[in-house]
């Protein structure tokens, strides 16, 4: 009895699969622009948390106070 084959290769996750189906529907310019809006998005979203959590700092400090 044999055993099974071993696999040489990963099988590719599924962000990955997304890529190359881009590649092959997108030019190099449309995926830099995409990639960089979600980076851009992604930093938005950083911002708006950090501004949050400094709001509640300084509401806090102000009820302190009192």
């Amino acid at each position: 009895m044999q055993a099974a084959p071993v696999r040489a290769t990963a099988i590719p996750s599924f962000t990955d699969a997304l890529r190359a189906v881009e590649s092959l529907l997108m030019s190099s310019g449309q995926r830099t622009a995409r990639r960089n809006a979600w980076t851009s998005v992604l930093e938005d979203r950083r911002r708006a948390k950090d501004r949050v959590e400094a709001q509640q700092v300084l509401e806090q400090s102000l009820v302190g106070r009192r």
